[in-house]
């Protein structure tokens, strides 16, 4: 698959589109040199990278994937960690939430395709991906109490969603890792492939979501996630909301015409 164009943020984060596939963004992480530990330069490079994502009306999937070819992601890069004073520590916590943030507000769907490490910081990027795509060298976990810290960039929200709260407090609690078998088992990843397939297939995935409606992409994903949480009576509100921003859009219209003149539809994205 060809590259079209690619956009750098910073020097560890880059932006791809693919011949082929024009409404679907590759967002890399591309720190090889150190297994792509997230420093402060790099959280800023992601979080400006999602905001360029997030205002960009024609990509309607992204898919968040790694160079390296033995790591995802390591998580926070703990050598610059360990020269903060305290005071350095605070005024950066504000930059890397915005990293983490950034890919969970994406405003479409976000596939992430993990190989190799995805450990505490790196996990929980992929963990704000609304689909896991793993191969069978991924090992994944929430290590952070092990070095004395919590999960901070949305592991203790965002893995008891995916597997209970008391698979989460166990995993959390334990810091173990937790290889690709098991891990697809208990739910931490969706999908599981042969081992270097992970990018392919997530990029597969992301073509079949970006043939469907923008409008209806964003507003499905935005009722998925504000409903959360909600008691049923409050979600089915939230669903409603969802349902009117797209019922008398452009996309609507054209969807339901091009199903009955058995067409592919030309959606508009409006």
């Amino acid at each position: 698959m060809g590259v079209t164009s690619e956009q750098r943020f910073g020097e560890f984060v880059v932006v791809r589109r693919h011949e082929g596939q024009d409404h679907v963004a590759e967002l890399v992480l591309d720190r090889p040199e150190a297994m792509n530990a997230v420093s402060t330069a790099m959280a800023a490079s992601i979080a400006e990278a999602c905001a360029a994502l997030g205002a960009d009306q024609g990509v309607r999937a992204t898919v968040l994937t790694s160079s390296h070819g033995r790591a995802f992601c390591v998580g926070a890069d703990l050598k610059e960690r360990n020269s903060f004073t305290d005071a350095e520590l605070v005024r950066q916590r504000p930059t890397a939430r915005a990293a983490y943030t950034g890919v969970l507000e994406l405003p479409m769907p976000v596939v992430a395709a993990v190989h190799g490490f995805a450990l505490g910081g790196g996990f929980e990027l992929a963990l704000a991906c609304d689909v896991i795509v793993a191969d069978r060298t991924a090992v994944v976990g929430l290590p952070e109490v092990s070095v004395g810290v919590i999960p901070g960039g949305g592991g203790t929200q965002l893995l008891p969603r995916r597997v209970g709260a008391a698979r989460a407090a166990e995993l959390v609690f334990t810091a173990r890792r937790v290889e690709a078998a098991e891990a697809r088992e208990l739910g931490l990843v969706d999908e599981l492939v042969e081992a270097g397939r992970d990018r392919e297939a997530a990029l597969a995935l992301g073509g079949r979501i970006a043939a469907n409606s923008p409008v209806g992409l964003r507003a499905a994903k935005r009722a998925l996630r504000l409903g959360q949480g909600l008691d049923l009576r409050a979600g089915l509100e939230v669903e409603d909301a969802a349902w009117r921003s797209v019922a008398f859009s452009g996309d609507r219209a054209e969807g339901v015409a091009a199903f009955n003149e058995k067409r592919k539809p030309e959606w508009p994205g409006e």
